[in-house]
């Protein structure tokens, strides 16, 4: 499955492509309503910093909830470092920021594997009121051998917290786990596969699964991997479950191995939800699941061939 489409809600808002509004002559909506999104078509003739520019100048940044950071490159991938520098000294003028995203990119603009990330450690620090942060790619710039990095920290007032990747690197998945989020609800992780940098292993997810860390967890997402069975069966006896109300194990290669590890574990009936959309799990076993947790709403769409050879995460390149 690759990203084919652009988010249309962000942060509880409409998003809306402020270069295009602005182009098109249309009256902007009012600052606080929109999700704002900047970025770059192909081949355009701006930089990125020139797409910041004018938002900054169009909009009343001071009231300014959600930003969207679109395609920061007009033709080849570029490093991020320098989007993200325009971004992070332009905190001040965006006092009310609560809701961010970096990479609303689709496929066709840019394969998810080949987003040249780096350092998102400022974001953190220049936004201490920041509620949401979306983080979508991990790959390197080969030329200055960067790529997706964080330092652990603390953030008082983040919310939920996701990472989308066709691989994650294991120095990322560990800097997650060290960093001290009192506030953090929700965690997505996608973890990704080896042949896209994800060289996380199972040990790097003790701090999440513990339940001594993140006190205010109740969404947790280990998803898109390849070792969706071993994750699995580490989730089925985690102490953090028993105080989750989502869980979402999908997106990977989940087995009836792992399903039922889940379902020998600890009791699942408290959940709300059980996200194991595309799976490789068999009939029987998947009627197992919903007759096992009748009041959980357990999504088990997008069903693979349980018995094929060839078992594929759902975003990876």
């Amino acid at each position: 499955m690759a990203i084919t489409k652009h988010i249309e809600r962000f942060g509880g808002l409409p998003v809306v492509d402020f270069p295009g509004a602005a182009e098109d002559g249309r009256d902007l909506p009012d600052a606080a309503a929109a999700a704002w999104k900047v970025g770059l078509d192909y081949e355009s003739e701006q930089t990125f910093a020139e797409a910041w520019e004018r938002f900054l100048g169009a909009v009343d940044t001071a009231r300014v909830t959600a930003v969207v950071i679109g395609n920061w490159s007009s033709e080849e991938p570029e490093p991020l470092d320098g989007p993200l520098r325009a971004v992070v000294d332009a905190a001040g003028r965006l006092p009310a920021l609560r809701a961010l995203f970096v990479g609303d990119v689709t496929f066709e603009e840019c394969e998810i594997s080949w987003l040249q990330m780096c350092d998102v450690t400022p974001l953190f620090e220049a936004f201490p009121r920041l509620e949401e942060l979306v983080v979508r790619g991990a790959s390197p710039d080969w030329e200055n051998n960067g790529g997706l990095a964080l330092t652990p920290l603390r953030h008082e007032h983040l919310r939920t917290l996701r990472f989308e990747a066709g691989g994650l690197p294991g120095s990322v998945v560990r800097a997650v786990g060290a960093c001290d989020l009192p506030a953090l609800e929700s965690l997505e992780l996608w973890l990704g596969v080896e042949n896209y940098g994800g060289t996380w292993g199972p040990d790097d997810l003790a701090p999440f699964l513990s339940g001594t860390r993140l006190p205010a967890l109740r969404r947790l997402g280990l998803q898109n991997s390849e070792q969706q069975d071993a994750i699995a069966a580490l989730v089925a006896q985690a102490p953090v479950v028993a105080r989750l109300e989502h869980l979402a194990l999908s997106m990977g290669a989940l087995t009836d191995e792992g399903a039922t590890a889940l379902l020998e574990g600890q009791p699942l009936t408290h959940l709300s939800s059980l996200d194991l959309h595309h799976h490789y799990l068999t009939d029987a076993v998947q009627q197992r699941l919903t007759e096992a947790l009748p009041g959980v709403d357990v999504d088990l769409s997008d069903a693979q061939k349980w018995d094929d050879n060839w078992r594929y995460v759902a975003v990876s390149e």
